[in-house]
């Protein structure tokens, strides 16, 4: 079964489309992502370069691409995936469940583990 997630900047001047499932999904709870976000956290996931699609002119700053008329922060271009704020999808990704939270050691104390997912005290690398 194929499926297709479409998304946008949030004035819509930046489109772009993923073919497929993602092969990873997460939270990340690092400061450059707080940052980015504006919140406590980053709902991202990750595809192949060859499953993303994107129309419109979009502006990067240190790897993290955006809408330069809205500032929406939109995906990561990478050689071996594009990882995209998931908060950025038309329609709400109910089925793209986190896998793994990064830089749990930063997570809000309010906010609790997702069951099931691997828990990272830094980056993916370390696990807890």
């Amino acid at each position: 079964m194929t499926s297709t997630y479409k998304g946008s900047c949030r004035c819509g001047a930046v489109r772009y489309q993923l073919d497929g499932h993602p092969h990873r999904t997460g939270l990340c709870h690092c400061t450059d992502c707080r940052k980015e976000t504006g919140s406590t956290f980053l709902y991202y996931g990750d595809w192949r370069p060859d499953q993303f699609s994107v129309a419109g002119t979009y502006t990067t700053y240190e790897g993290r691409s955006f809408c330069p008329v809205c500032g929406t922060r939109l995906f990561h271009i990478s050689d071996d995936h594009v990882e995209v704020a998931l908060g950025s999808l038309d329609e709400a990704p109910v089925g793209l469940v986190p896998v793994n939270e990064g830089w749990i050691k930063r997570r809000e104390p309010w906010l609790h583990p997702v069951p099931g997912a691997g828990q990272h005290r830094e980056d993916l690398g370390h696990p807890v």
